[in-house]
């Protein structure tokens, strides 16, 4: 039970750590907390499940395609609902993005109503069996997923020149300014690239877990906890973070019950914000990658 349990939050991390970057990327670069997030990690499930009930595309295929839809929603709502407002005030994108997960979770109840849907694939059930553990294909092909996306948005922020004008705007938009970078378009991408990631979080978490209007809410604490534990704006303490918090909720559903997975996690979160502010893997509060 020991090393099953152990699998099981192990490989659900890579999911977690795939919904946290793009929050903990816009947190970072644009000191924006965007708790729309969840609606666009609900949109990429929706999108998924679209794809496989109506043109028979498997979720993973299809991945890449929500990724592009949600990378124009984010860019769309960035340039023309965010950029204005942080002219004014920082507190006024969190009134705004709080309004806009209640305007696109409303939006899909409308569409789909609240009813509960899946997308069952032919290998759903199937499991490999190394000894007494029991590894899911569908869960060890999300994890291994979420870690390829992990590390392709590793090279992308350290090795190309747009990766290279977001960390400059994380860390001075005056001075990237100077330098010929627009930080409102920088802004635009940025915003792009963490919805696209919700959108592969959402395609994975269809293949895992029923899908509703509501189902971006049971990601947003889980994230928001991510993102601090982590380090805010940090692609690798995202990912970490989502093993770690995966194992403790694991761990406490097996030997505590399913009611106490939260409380232990949320819990431990507090306790190490006590003792450790900036995160277990956090050096600075933006633009590390």
């Amino acid at each position: 039970m020991l090393a099953q349990t152990f699998v099981n939050g192990l490989l659900l991390g890579g999911v977690y750590g795939v919904a946290t970057i793009g929050f903990s990327m816009v947190w970072g670069v644009m000191s924006i907390i965007n708790l729309a997030h969840g609606a666009y990690i609900m949109m990429g499930a929706y999108l998924a499940y679209l794809m496989a009930a109506r043109l028979g595309i498997d979720p993973f295929l299809s991945m890449p395609l929500v990724m592009a839809a949600l990378f124009c929603v984010g860019f769309a709502v960035q340039s023309l609902l965010l950029n204005p407002v942080m002219r004014t005030s920082v507190l006024l994108t969190l009134a705004m993005t709080f309004g806009l997960d209640l305007f696109l979770v409303d939006v899909f109840v409308a569409l789909f109503t609240s009813d509960i849907r899946s997308v069952n694939t032919s290998y759903s059930s199937e499991a490999l069996a190394i000894g007494p553990v029991l590894v899911s294909y569908v869960r060890l092909a999300a994890a291994l997923l979420s870690l390829a996306l992990a590390g392709l948005l590793y090279l992308v922020l350290t090795r190309t020149r747009l990766g290279q004008a977001i960390l400059a705007t994380a860390l001075d938009r005056e001075a990237a300014r100077l330098m010929g970078i627009v930080p409102e378009r920088i802004y635009g991408y940025t915003a792009g690239i963490g919805a696209a990631l919700a959108g592969a979080a959402g395609s994975l978490a269809s293949t895992l877990f029923p899908i509703s209007p509501g189902l971006g809410n049971s990601f947003i604490g889980a994230v928001f906890v991510i993102t601090v534990l982590g380090g805010i704006g940090s692609v690798t303490g995202a990912v970490a973070a989502g093993f770690v918090y995966a194992l403790i909720q694991s761990f406490a559903a097996s030997y505590l019950g399913v009611n106490y997975q939260e409380i232990v996690a949320f819990g431990l979160f507090l306790v190490i914000l006590v003792v450790r502010p900036q995160g277990l893997f956090g050096k600075r509060f933006f633009g590390e990658v």
